[in-house]
């Protein structure tokens, strides 16, 4: 399953509206020991790469048992983290200094979604 987004995958997300802001929506499964690794990668990413970017985690918390849900759609974890812009998240990822952290999310990891949302206009 994949855990990171590709390079077709980002540049077809920040040419939809690249200075727009987003809330990335984050449905994460943890492997085995995961969630030890993702709280490194976390405290790392809020310490030194956060406020290169002016990234703001929203809300971060367990995921709980659906209510409404297909089979195999339970998550372990749900942040929803605000970024400026779609061309601020792929600067960021690119950062050489975000690279020396990445690895860990990514072991962490056995799924992810990562969902970008607008607000609707009434919003």
């Amino acid at each position: 399953m994949a855990v990171d987004p590709t390079g077709e995958d980002l540049a077809a997300f920040v040419s939809a509206d690249p200075d727009a802001p987003v809330v990335m929506l984050n449905l994460l499964r943890f492997a085995d020991g995961g969630r030890a690794l993702y709280r490194q990668y976390s405290e790392a990413f809020q310490r030194t790469i956060a406020p290169k970017y002016g990234v703001e985690v929203v809300y971060a918390g367990d995921g709980g048992s659906p209510l409404v849900a297909e089979a195999g759609q339970q998550w372990d974890a749900v942040l929803l983290v605000r970024y400026p812009s779609r061309r601020a998240f792929s600067r960021m990822v690119a950062d050489p200094e975000y690279q020396q952290i990445t690895h860990l999310r990514t072991r962490a990891l056995t799924e992810a979604v990562l969902q970008p949302t607008c607000p609707w206009g009434g919003a």
